[in-house]
């Protein structure tokens, strides 16, 4: 990487930074031109240069964060050697992923990154698609293998993560009434019986 991409690369780090930091703050409506300069001490030019908009730079966060996501509960999967230990396996990656990064969670979690999945799905899909693709390999090896109830592969996807996003959404909504650890103790079993066959 030559001297100016390099440069050019840590200005578009300073300014996802930064979006997270305000959006944390402020929330998504708090993520102007303005408070993103001012916190990122990046320069109008470059926000538009290397993100076309301020859209464009938090779509660009909301991938860096899903990414991040996605490539923690493929470690968690693919490591494990029976569908059992990887189902407990992700659901925990993702509660300590979410209790890890609550920032980042909170926009992975937020209605903008709702929008975002239902206006662009496919899109969204084609972008993460090497990172997908494992997490779907595994489900179907151990379909294959029996060893997963057989069921098509987005109702596992459902029975799987819908209880675990539910929890990290109500837990990061600021609702005390979840503790992510207890869940991490108690989710994988009651999950696991959903989907084991």
């Amino acid at each position: 990487m030559s001297p100016k991409q390099q440069r050019g690369a840590e200005t578009a780090d300073r300014l996802l930074v930064a979006a997270l930091q305000v959006y944390a703050e402020s929330g998504e409506r708090g993520v102007t031109v303005h408070a993103l300069g001012r916190t990122s001490g990046v320069s109008l030019g470059s926000l538009y240069h290397h993100f076309g908009s301020v859209d464009g730079l938090m779509n660009a966060l909301l991938l860096r964060w899903l990414g991040r996501l996605l490539d923690e509960l493929t470690a968690a999967v693919t490591a494990s050697r029976t569908a059992r230990t990887g189902v407990r396996a992700l659901v925990r990656a993702y509660l300590a992923f979410v209790q890890e990064h609550p920032d980042a969670a909170r926009l992975l979690h937020s209605s903008y990154a709702d929008r975002v999945g239902m206006a662009r799905a496919r899109q969204l899909r084609d972008t993460q698609e090497a990172r997908l693709s494992p997490l779907a390999d595994w489900v179907q090896a151990h379909l294959a293998s029996g060893e997963l109830a057989p069921l098509p592969v987005p109702l596992v996807e459902a029975l799987v993560m819908g209880p675990v996003v539910a929890t990290a959404r109500r837990w990061l909504s600021g609702i005390d009434d979840v503790d992510l650890d207890e869940a991490a103790r108690v989710l994988p079993d009651r999950i696991w019986r959903s989907v084991s066959p």
